[in-house]
């Protein structure tokens, strides 16, 4: 007897494997077209894309720019979709011909710690060729994430995700997950550009405006004392770059509260330096700023 969800699955793999047997420079092209589609048919996220770069870049790039800038973040979204099957068709042997490493000196400088390594990271560039850029660094990492509810779509982009060495670990009931692999040495890596609801989260500044950031990476940080690392995988046209960067230092001020603070604010100011660098190559289709803080009074760029 069939099962429903075997089928799907099956289908999600057929349709990711046809897509990734696309010549590459078709892709692209075709991955253009449709980004075009997107942003002309769809008002409420081209409206989105639009205020959120006007409110980061409105005092530095015209109306024109920012429009440009918001139809290019649309085309490499849907790109992202076409490399992901493309990806399924890599080899090991065949990633140093599409993917370098910058930065490696700053990993190797940590990993010896024997606190295991924190990675910063984000929607930037293709963050689902995150396994591919770690393995050819030569390091497997766990990452956490929150599961697809569409059940197939989810076993899907496990398997793909893991085929490289990554190993996943579920947000819900992860935290003694990830003390255990930091215990172990290992490197855990964490995506902290969405939006968070208030009780999980602290109001700190991004692109001159406070929004409400996970506290997750900043509380390990703290209890482990393991050393934290920004990681984004860019896409430089059909190349990507792995860049890694500094060891971002640990700020104590003696009062946990301040830490989390304090040490979540330096992680946005990382996260906005990589996004001001590749503006086109961050999802700027969500919305970043959803939440809203209660108290104190939000200042004159909050109530925008």
């Amino acid at each position: 007897m069939f099962d429903i969800n075997d089928i799907a699955y099956a289908s999600v793999v057929l349709f990711f494997k046809l897509l990734g047997r696309i010549p590459r420079r078709w892709a692209r092209r075709i991955s253009g077209f449709l980004g075009e589609l997107w942003f002309a048919v769809d008002k409420r996220h081209r409206r989105l894309t639009l205020d959120n770069l006007t409110l980061a870049f409105g005092g530095e790039k015209s109306s024109r720019e920012i429009r440009l800038i918001a139809k290019q973040v649309f085309r490499n979204i849907v790109h992202v979709v076409f490399e992901v099957g493309w990806s399924l068709h890599l080899h090991p042997k065949d990633l140093g011909a599409f993917f370098s490493v910058k930065g490696l000196a700053n990993l190797r400088a940590i990993v010896g710690k024997g606190k295991g390594v924190l990675v910063l990271t984000g929607h930037v560039g293709n963050w689902e060729l995150m396994p591919v850029a770690a393995a050819m660094a030569g390091y497997s990492a766990n990452v956490l994430y929150r599961p697809i509810d569409y059940a197939p779509l989810d076993r899907f982009f496990v398997e793909a995700r893991t085929r490289f060495g990554l190993k996943m670990i579920p947000k819900d009931a992860s935290l003694l997950r990830v003390f255990r692999a930091l215990k172990r040495g290992e490197t855990v890596a964490m995506l902290l550009d969405q939006n968070v609801g208030l009780h999980k989260g602290v109001m700190v500044d991004f692109f001159g405006r406070r929004a409400c950031t996970s506290y997750g990476l900043a509380y390990i940080a703290l209890k482990t004392s393991a050393p934290v690392v920004p990681f984004f995988v860019i896409r430089n046209g059909n190349e990507f770059t792995a860049e890694i960067g500094r060891e971002i230092p640990f700020i104590k001020t003696g009062d946990d509260r301040k830490d989390l603070e304090e040490n979540t604010r330096q992680y946005n100011e990382t996260l906005e330096s990589i996004i001001r660098r590749y503006p086109d190559q961050w999802f700027w289709i969500h919305n970043r700023w959803k939440t809203r803080p209660y108290w104190p009074w939000p200042r004159e760029a909050d109530r925008r």
